[in-house]
C-alpha cells in the first residue's frame, strides 16, 4: 500500500465539526492522520452547545477506515484548550499537528460594538489559538518536530466592514504565527496561516437583505470548505518541511501567496522634520504610494474561478 502523506501523525482541528474544519479533518484522516476532532457545537455567535456535530464528523472518518476521537473542550480557556492537546495524547501517544480553526462572528459597525461583542470574538480567535499553539508548544519542542495551520482571514488581511473584532483577531493572529516560527524553528517546528474564502455556518450569518448582498452571497456559496482541505493537508506534512511563516490564501481553485508588511517607499530629509516640512514635502512624496481604504471584496473582485 502506497504511503499516505499524513500517515503516523496525530492532529486536533479546532471547530471541526462542520465548515471548513470538518473537511480539514476528513482530508487529514484520509491521508492517513489520526484526529482529534474539536467541536462544542456552539452557534455562529458562539452560544449553546450540542456534542452532536463533531460526533457525526469522527463518525464519518471511522466510516472510511481512519481513526478519530471526539473533544468538546472548548479554545477560549488556557485549561480547556489544553485538555484538548492531552486528548490527542491520551488517544494516540502523540501530538504532531494543530489547525486553529475554531472560530464565531459578533458582526457591528465599530461604533456599536459592545464589549461583550469584542472579548468573545477576541477570546476565541486569538486568545484560544494562542491557547492551542501553546499547550501543543511543549510537545513539539520536546519531539523536535510539529507544524501549525492558523485559520486567519482576508477581513483582517485587507479589511471589512463590521468586523472590528474578527479583523483584529485575525491579523493579530498571523503574527502569532510569525513569532512562533522565529522562536520554534530551531525545534523543526513550522507555523502557517490560510486565509480561506469559502461558504460556512459563519459566512452564513452575513445579511441577505439587499440584491447585492444576495448576489455576493451566491458568490460565495460557489467557494465550497473542501477546496480548503488541500492546503491544510500539505502544510502539516513533512512534504512543507521548508514552508514556515507563510501566509496562504485560498479561493475556490485559486491559492494566493499573500504579502507581508515591507517598507514600499522613504523619504529622508538630512536636517530632519518639521511637521510642517512633512505637510509640504513628506507627505506629498509618499501619497502616490498610499493605500486606498479597500475592503476584501474589492480587492478580490472577479469570480470565484
Amino acid at each position: 500500500m502506497a504511503q499516505k502523506m499524513m500517515d503516523g501523525k496525530v492532529v486536533v482541528v479546532t471547530g471541526s465539526g462542520g465548515g471548513i474544519g470538518r473537511d480539514m479533518a476528513l482530508a487529514l484522516a484520509a491521508e492517513g492522520a489520526r484526529v482529534v476532532v474539536n467541536d462544542i457545537g456552539t452557534s455562529t455567535n458562539g452560544e449553546g452547545t450540542d456534542d452532536g456535530p463533531a460526533h457525526q464528523v469522527v463518525a464519518e472518518i471511522k466510516a472510511a477506515g481512519g481513526e478519530a476521537v471526539t473533544n468538546t473542550d472548548s479554545v477560549s480557556e488556557a485549561a480547556s484548550a489544553a485538555r484538548i492537546v492531552e486528548c490527542a495524547v491520551d488517544s494516540f501517544g502523540r501530538i504532531d499537528g494543530v489547525v486553529n480553526n475554531a472560530g464565531i462572528l459578533r458582526d457591528r459597525f465599530f461604533h456599536k460594538m459592545s464589549l461583550d461583542e469584542w472579548d468573545a470574538v477576541i477570546k476565541v480567535h486569538l486568545y484560544g489559538s494562542y491557547y492551542m499553539s501553546r499547550a501543543a508548544a511543549t510537545h513539539f519542542k520536546e519531539q523536535e518536530s510539529g507544524a501549525f495551520v492558523h485559520m486567519t482571514s482576508t477581513s483582517g488581511l485587507i479589511g471589512n466592514f463590521g468586523q472590528a473584532n474578527y479583523s483584529a483577531a485575525k491579523l493579530a493572529l498571523t503574527a502569532l504565527s510569525k513569532s512562533i516560527a522565529l522562536d520554534m524553528q530551531k525545534f523543526n517546528v513550522r507555523s502557517n496561516c490560510i486565509a480561506p474564502f469559502a461558504w460556512s455556518r459563519m459566512i452564513g450569518s452575513i445579511p441577505t437583505d439587499t440584491p447585492e448582498q444576495q448576489a455576493r452571497v451566491a458568490k460565495i456559496q460557489q467557494m465550497t470548505p473542501n477546496k480548503i482541505a488541500p492546503l491544510a493537508v500539505y502544510l502539516l506534512s513533512d512534504a512543507a518541511s521548508d514552508v514556515n511563516a507563510q501566509v496562504f490564501a485560498v479561493r475556490n481553485n485559486e491559492i494566493f501567496l499573500m504579502s507581508q508588511p515591507r517598507p514600499v517607499r522613504g523619504i529622508h530629509r538630512s536636517e530632519g522634520w518639521t511637521p510642517q516640512s512633512i505637510a509640504e514635502h513628506g507627505m506629498p512624496a509618499l501619497r502616490s504610494s498610499f493605500f486606498e481604504l479597500e475592503r476584501s471584496g474589492e480587492v478580490f473582485s472577479w469570480d470565484p474561478i
